[in-house]
Order: C-alpha cells, then sequence, then structure tokens
C-alpha cells in the first residue's frame, strides 16, 4: 500500500503546487500510519531470523533482544509534537509537513523571505537503497503569505534532480545546487516569474566527489569573509565579478552542515564522527590538532528511544537500549536570531538524529582555544529529545522570523544502503521493527519561547534599494545581517561604499560594523588605512577582523600591512596573536618561519604554542612532500613556470592569481585573475593561443585596463611552463600544458595576424559537451555498479565510473550516440592503476554503421586524452580496444570535446 501512495502523492503534489495562488493549509493531524499495510500492526509479529554467520557472541551482537515486536507506527504532526521533551518555556510547533514536502533534509531562506526545502525524494525507499540515484529528487519553495506562521503556499522549483547535495538561494529567483556524483555547480534562475528555474548555468567546477551518498560535498554556505564552503571539499570558493575563484583549505571533515557564529568561525559538522569539526580557526589556515577540545563526556547522547537500532550495535549500547555514542549526526546551526532568549544567541545546535536528539554545545574559550560541552551533560539530558523513534532532525536554521527551525526527516532508516545489507546488526534490527516501511514523509519544525513571539517582519529584500538594504545591516538577527551583505555584495553597487565606511568605523553595534566592513571588502573598496585601524583597534574582536580582511588586500599586492602583522604577533590578547601568526603562515610573509619559532619560545599560551608548532611541522612536511608531488617533467616545468609567473605576470595578474586593483578607488582591475578560473583550467587550447597571439577587448563582456600582449617570441618550453604552472596553482587543478602540445598550436596558427579577440578565440576553442539526459551511452559488457545500483554505462561521465564485467578483449567497445551532429576533436577519461586499455582507437560515424578510425593511442594509468583533427560533423563516437591487457577496463570523467 505504501508503494502506492508514494506513487500517487507527487501527482497530487505537482497538481497544487501549479495553482501557486490557492492556499492549502499543511494538515498536522493526519497521520502517516493510515498509508501502511495494517496487517503491521497485528500480532502475531514475525520471528525475527539470525543472519547466516552470525556470532551471537561477537561484540556487536551480544546482548541483542530479538522478539518478535510490534512495528514502529507513525505519528501525525501534532501527536509527535506531544513526544518532545523541551527545555522549560519552549514549544516545537509544525509549520510544514507531509504530503506537502517528502524526506526534506535542509533548508535556506531567499531575500524575500521565502523557504527553499531540499527533498531527497529517494533516500533509502526501501532497506536495499533501491533507485537512490534515480532523478526523483527536487527543490521546492515555500511562503507564508497570510502571516499565520504555516508555510502554506509552495511551487517546485527545481525538480527531476540526482540526489541533491545541497541549495543556496543567490539573488531573485536564483539558487546554486549541484548533484551526487557530478563535479558541477550550476546556477538556476526563474526567469518567467513562475516559480520553477528555467534557466541553467554552469557556476563552478571542482566540487564533486563520488562514491557512497552520505560522503559527498554538501552545504555550500557564504560566511561573512564572503567565501563559500563545503563539506569533504578541501577548498573555498567565491564569487566575484569576474567570476567565480578558488583557494586550497584544510579538509572540513564535514559530512552534513557547515555553519557560522556571529563573528564569522566556520563550524562544520561531522557526520559518523557524531561531533563538530573545524570550529577553533578558520579552515583557510588548514588542520590543528587541538587535544581536549572535546570536553570529557561530550560523546554521550541522552536519548529517549531504547530500540538499539544504531549500526554500531551493542558495543555502543547502554543497558536500557539506548545509544551510548554520538554515532550519526547530521544538520548545524549557530543560532542568531532575536526571538528566543539571550542565553542561546551564538549558541552551536547538531542534531544526532540516531539518539533523536538535539544538541545545544557550550563553547569555553581560553589562551587562544576553544573548548566544547553539551550545554546539559550535567542534568544529563539534551536541549531537545523526542521519544518517537521516527524523529530524525537532520538540518536546523535561524529563520528571519527570529527563531530556529528544524528540519525532521520523519522517517525509519537513517543510515544508507551500505550499512544496511543481507547480514548486518542493523538490517536485523530495522526489520523487527518494520521500520523500512516508514518513507516518504517529512516535517519542518519552529522552536519557539512562551516569551519571545516570533517576528511578523516580512523580508522584502529583493524590492529594496541598496541604501535600503543598508539598515538590515545592524538587524538583530543575523539571518538579516548576512543576506543584506550578500545582496549588497551581489549588486556591486559601490555608490554606497561611504555609508558602509562610516558604519564601519562609527555604529554603536559591534555587529553591524562587523558586516559593514566586510561588506567593503566584498565590493573591493576596502582601504589599507581602515584595515590598519581596525588592526590597531583597542577591541580585539577588530584586531582580528583587520587581519583576516587585511589578507585580501595584500593578495591582491598591498605589502605594506606586512609590519601590522609581524606586530600583531606580540599582541597582549592571545586570540589577536594566534590570527597573526595565522595570517603570517598563510600569506608568506619574510621569516615566516623564525616568527614561529620565536613565539614558541617566548609566549606559553595554549593557541600560540599549538598554531606556532603546528605550523613548523606542517611547513617541513610540505617540503618533503614538494619533491615527490609531480614527475621530473611536470616538477620542472612548474618550477619555471613560478619563476616566469612572479617576474612578469604577477604585475597584472596580481601575486596570488587574483588580479591587481587599478582605478581611483582601486574596484577596477588590471587583468584578469586566473584563480578558479574556467578559462584558465579549460581546455588548454585557450590558453595557448592567449600567450602565442595575444588578446584584447573585453572578456566576457568585462573591460581590463591592460592588454595580454602577444608572447609567441618565447620558446616552447616558457609557454609551456608558465600555463603549467598557473592551471595548478592558486587553487586550481587542470593538466600540464607540454611544449610538444604548443609546437602543435603555434604550427596550425602560424599565419594568423594580430591579438585575438575575445569572440573570436572562443570560436575556435574545442569546447565540452556536457552529459545530457538524451545522451544513448552503450558499451559490450558492463559491470553491476554496487547496492541498489543498475548497470549504466553513462556513469563513465561522473566520478561512479564505468567498468567491463569481464577482461578485456580485441574489439571491446565504449558507444556514444548524441541527439545532434557535432565537429568532435577530443576525448578524455581518467583510468585506474591497473584498468587501462593497452592500446585502443576512436571512431565516429553519422549512421552507426560506417565508421572511420579518427585517432589511436596507448592508454595509461590516470589522465588520458586523444585529439585529431575534425573534418565533419558526426553524432556516434565509439572507442575500441586493439591490444587488450589481462584487466578489465574502466573509465571515469570522460569528457567530450568539440567544435
Amino acid at each position: 500500500m505504501i508503494r502506492t501512495y508514494l506513487v500517487y502523492l507527487p501527482l497530487l503534489f505537482l497538481v497544487a503546487a501549479c495553482q501557486q495562488q490557492q492556499v492549502q493549509k499543511p494538515v498536522f493531524d493526519r497521520s502517516p500510519e493510515e498509508h501502511l499495510d495494517p496487517q503491521r500492526k497485528e500480532a502475531p509479529y514475525p520471528q525475527i531470523e539470525i543472519p547466516d554467520g552470525v556470532d551471537m557472541e561477537s561484540a556487536r551482537w551480544k546482548g541483542i533482544d530479538l522478539t518478535p515486536t510490534a512495528p514502529v507506527i507513525p505519528l501525525s504532526a501534532l501527536e509527535e509534537q506531544k513526544t518532545f521533551r523541551l527545555q522549560p518555556g519552549y514549544r516545537m510547533d509544525p509549520i510544514l509537513a507531509e504530503p506537502h514536502i517528502q524526506e526534506p533534509a535542509a533548508i535556506q531562506f531567499d531575500g524575500n523571505g521565502r523557504m527553499y526545502v531540499l527533498e531527497l525524494r529517494t533516500y533509502m525507499q526501501d532497506i536495499d537503497a533501491t533507485g537512490e540515484l534515480m532523478p526523483e529528487g527536487r527543490i521546492s519553495r515555500w511562503e507564508d503569505t497570510d502571516d499565520d506562521g504555516i508555510y502554506e503556499t509552495g511551487v517546485v522549483f527545481l525538480d527531476s534532480l540526482v540526489f541533491p547535495r545541497f541549495v543556496v538561494p543567490f539573488g531573485p529567483n536564483t539558487i546554486l545546487s549541484m548533484e551526487s556524483n557530478e563535479d558541477h555547480v550550476y546556477k538556476f534562475t526563474d526567469t518567467n516569474g513562475d516559480g520553477k528555474a528555467d534557466k541553467k548555468e554552469l557556476f563552478a567546477t571542482g566540487l564533486g566527489r563520488s562514491g557512497n551518498v552520505e560522503h559527498q560535498t554538501s552545504f555550500l554556505t557564504w560566511t561573512m569573509d564572503n567565501w563559500m564552503y563545503s563539506t569533504y571539499n578541501s577548498r573555498r570558493i567565491r564569487w566575484t565579478p569576474e567570476g567565480v575563484i578558488q583557494e586550497p583549505t584544510g579538509n572540513p571533515y564535514g559530512q552534513w552542515g557547515v555553519t557560522q557564529d556571529n563573528y564569522g568561525q566556520v563550524w562544520f559538522q561531522d557526520g559518523a564522527g557524531g561531533v563538530p569539526q573545524n570550529f577553533n580557526f578558520p579552515i583557510v589556515y588548514g588542520n590543528f590538532r587541538i587535544p581536549g577540545q572535546f570536553q570529557d563526556g561530550f560523546r554521550e547522547p541522552f536519548s529517549l528511544v531504547k530500540l538499539a537500532d544504531f549500526e554500531p550495535g551493542m558495543r555502543e549500547t547502554k543497558p536500557d537500549g539506548s545509544l551510548n555514542n554520538v554515532t550519526g549526526a547530521a544538520g548545524n546551526d549557530v543560532f542568531r536570531g532575536d526571538r528566543l532568549p539571550k542565553e542561546l544567541v551564538n549558541q552551536y545546535f547538531y542534531g544526532e538524529p540516531v539518539g533523536r536528539i538535539v544538541r545545544q554545545v557550550r563553547s569555553d574559550k581560553t589562551e587562544g582555544l576553544t573548548y566544547i560541552q553539551n550545554a546539559y551533560r550535567d542534568q544529563e539530558t539534551e536541549f531537545i529529545q523526542s521519544t518517537d523513534p521516527l524523529f530524525r532532525p537532520v538540518d536546523m536554521a535561524t529563520a528571519p522570523d527570529g527563531t530556529l527551525y528544524i528540519v525532521d526527516m520523519y522517517r525509519g532508516i537513517i543510515q544508507e544502503g551500505n550499512w544496511t545489507q543481507k547480514g548486518s546488526y542493523l538490517r536485523t534490527k530495522i526489520q523487527q521493527y518494520q521500520m523500512d516501511d516508514v518513507v516518504g514523509n517529512g516535517r519542518i519544525w519552529r522552536l519557539s519561547h512562551e516569551e519571545h513571539p516570533r517576528s511578523t517582519e516580512k523580508p522584502r529584500m529583493f524590492e529594496e534599494s541598496t541604501e535600503e538594504l543598508l539598515q538590515h545591516l545592524s538587524h538583530p538577527n543575523g539571518w538579516w545581517r548576512d543576506k543584506a551583505q550578500q545582496l549588497l555584495i551581489l549588486r556591486q553597487d559601490r555608490s554606497v561604499v561611504p555609508k558602509l565606511a562610516e558604519m564601519a568605523q562609527n555604529h554603536e553595534s559591534e555587529l553591524a560594523r562587523l558586516h559593514a566592513f566586510w561588506t567593503l571588502e566584498g565590493l573591493g573598496a576596502l582601504k589599507a588605512g581602515l584595515v590598519r585601524a581596525w588592526m590597531a583597534d583597542s577591541n580585539p574582536t577588530f584586531r582580528i577582523h583587520g587581519m583576516r580582511a587585511g589578507e585580501t588586500l595584500y593578495k591582491y599586492g598591498d605589502k605594506s600591512l606586512e609590519a601590522d602583522y609581524k606586530k600583531g604577533i606580540s599582541d597582549p590578547d592571545p586570540q589577536v596573536a594566534v590570527q597573526a601568526l595565522l595570517s603570517a603562515h598563510i600569506l608568506d610573509l619574510e621569516g615566516v618561519e623564525e616568527l614561529m619559532q620565536n613565539a614558541v619560545n617566548t609566549n606559553p599560551a595554549k593557541g600560540i604554542q599549538t598554531v606556532a608548532q603546528q605550523v613548523l611541522e606542517r611547513r617541513a612536511e610540505e617540503r618533503e612532500r614538494a619533491a615527490t608531488k609531480y614527475t621530473v617533467v611536470e616538477g620542472a616545468l612548474f618550477d619555471q613556470g613560478k619563476s616566469i609567473f612572479d617576474s612578469y605576470c604577477a604585475t597584472c595578474h596580481g601575486v596570488k592569481g587574483l588580479g591587481t586593483p587599478t582605478g581611483a578607488d582601486g574596484g577596477e582591475l588590471i587583468a584578469p585573475g586566473f584563480s578558479g578560473s574556467p578559462r584558465v583550467q579549460g581546455h588548454p587550447e585557450y590558453a595557448v593561443k592567449t600567450l602565442l597571439h595575444g588578446l584584447t577587448g573585453a572578456i566576457e563582456g568585462k573591460e581590463y585596463e591592460g592588454v595580454m600582449i602577444a608572447m609567441g617570441e618565447n620558446t616552447d618550453e616558457w609557454i609551456a611552463s608558465v600555463l603549467s604552472y598557473i592551471r595548478n596553482d592558486f587553487g586550481n587543478q587542470a593538466s600540464f600544458v607540454s611544449p610538444e602540445y604548443v609546437a602543435q598550436i603555434r604550427a596550425a596558427t602560424g599565419d594568423r595576424e594580430g591579438n585575438y579577440s575575445y569572440d573570436a578565440l572562443v570560436a575556435e576553442i574545442p569546447k565540452q559537451l556536457f552529459p545530457k539526459d538524451n545522451w544513448e551511452v552503450s558499451a559490450s559488457s558492463t559491470a553491476l555498479q554496487g547496492v541498489g545500483s543498475t548497470r549504466d554505462p553513462s556513469y563513465a561521465f561522473g566520478f561512479k565510473g564505468w567498468k567491463t564485467e569481464e577482461e578485456q578483449k580485441e574489439g571491446m567497445w565504449f558507444q556514444l550516440v548524441l541527439p545532434q551532429p557535432q565537429k568532435l576533436t577530443e576525448i578524455q577519461f581518467d583510468a585506474g592503476k591497473e584498468q587501462y586499455p593497452g592500446s585502443y582507437s576512436v571512431e565516429v560515424s553519422t549512421n552507426g554503421t560506417d565508421w572511420t578510425e579518427v585517432a589511436r593511442g596507448t592508454g595509461e594509468a590516470g589522465s588520458n586524452s586523444l585529439r585529431w583533427e575534425e573534418s565533419r560533423p558526426v553524432n556516434q563516437l565509439r572507442l575500441l580496444v586493439k591490444e587488450p591487457r589481462n584487466q578489465v577496463w574502466a573509465m571515469k570523467n570522460v569528457k567530450l570535446y568539440a567544435r
């Protein structure tokens, strides 16, 4: 019965969503129980069988109760509301629930207060994760149009997604998102105002991961420093008027949750680890070991659910059957609103859905370090508990109304299929309580307090002028401050710079000054004088932020702040001194290691000792790694290219590859930056032709002061080295450029006269064809892809990859049929250490019968590519094994290029 319900429900939802003006209130007293098989409620219940090969005396199974047991029955939202155990004065109220939404995993609000809901509608729809990567995920958008606190009006903003990873509102009617097993973040826009995205643009690349859906990128979060952070990625990205740039960072170790506090410190939420991560220092400075940062007892949850239904098994079970060690944390928020008691402001909260709790974290700061504890550890309880086994808090967010919203996935299974396989402890417990049937639900709750009514102030930032947005920078609710700062930067309206500067210097609110200061930085209008004044301010918070923001100016070439950073290392406040050390490290100031060693010798504060000693260790390790990171040939190209860049290119393109500021107010760039540039990291032909022949005029509509003159008088090795360097520094990751390739392009364009214009150059460059649903991909042999997956050669175009079922044979093929003919010119793919063909050919066709060989190559581990001169448009391409190896044939990240 439940399967029929799930098929029928989306149809009802689509009808309701299309009728956006027709208000239909969510019904919170309707129980999902009515959709379950009635027999599951009736005794006698089925006997639970012990899986084959299970040793009942082992740690995971010892003491397990397999008595036939009544199934867990889902409750209505109003019934579930009664199961919460809250601290005095608090209450939880549903504001949105099934059937309007299903499997909600995260929420975000746009500038008009509309709530976007990430719905993972394929997550664990049965115990084997069947169909988990089917394109049935969605992002819906909801409004409370009558101000009663219930979100009753919704649209499906974006549909047919493959397990989407996040939703990021990005200006009026626009969001950012990406799908599982993909490397690209896209910008989706509703251009005609009907509430549905109809325009898709590439926003950034290089943020993807493959594998288990719980182990991929999530929560791309814009923070106070104007950068965006996500889980798993050791890099951060930033939107600028010239494009999206990237920088390397430490490993965030997060799994599901990225948030920030009132002072811009980013917190990452570990999943299986069950604890917050990287909350001591900004992740851009790398990872640091902080002994004791989790105080004694932090890992112990206090749960009211006693089913022992968690993956670690009986070894992590209290005698009463509840969880004894946090194991499945998800979702986080530093509460920054103004409609809950003040003691909650700037406190960190996260969900532990395996324990069915929401935890409040207390932060204790000493000697420049932060140590955390469960705020209710002494009372042996949690901020929020529930007796309902289906309460699954997976996200939370400070809302525009000043309260805290909690996303409850409300389901039976909360672990992915890799942990529920046949014979597993967890599968046995799930089936014992028949929890695998409870799917397709989801609730969003508002946490409020009896002494603090929610705000009814309605955000209307998209309709407000730039000057009107300024007033929100001093709003008592941090959500308003964040959103106003983001929109001011996206608008790039520099007419408000004088007022921002006045606010940053003189506003009575410390937080308003911080947001004004960073808004200036985001507009490219921050001056060294103001930075220096903040670095010398009597308030240590401003000294810290002066140093952090000053790094931007230093990276763009203003070295006048170096003395200020070095002076800051002796600051009497240990947190300020720690920041000075971190800045000196990231900026690689002259004599930085001597500065670190001197700090170790003279300042006993724990924060100083931790940072200085570990930076010294890291730098020594980096010197060792640098010797083996690249092959001998690559290393020589990289080193020579760095020398050339520092001597010639940095003058216009910036010492850190960000571009050199120019103009009366420093708001323009002499030349475009290289960091994160899709042009620089894209097909190498673009950069080679630019250096050989020069480039003039606007680039993607943006004019620059400088002109890229032709560098063709330099050798092929000179050009190859500098391009290899800029494609692999400044946060970039791309293939190296060989002198032989430069020679080929030089010969092919030898009769060209004059510089390229951008449009003319782009017209010549091979463009990557991104996979579409109407591509037909097939292969002569394909292996099974794992639990819940089907045989699908199209996985070759993503991180998941494709491989043959059997060892290579001559004539084995991989084939692609395009919907329209293209002038194909190049194919690239990644191969494993052993699973590459001995030799292979590329053939093209227009009818699938008559094939023409256009290229032949020898396979190798790592990156493979073949180029050929296109002669005619074709719609079919295949790769054939010519000389097989005694291995299966495997490919991933296949890229196809056409002119």
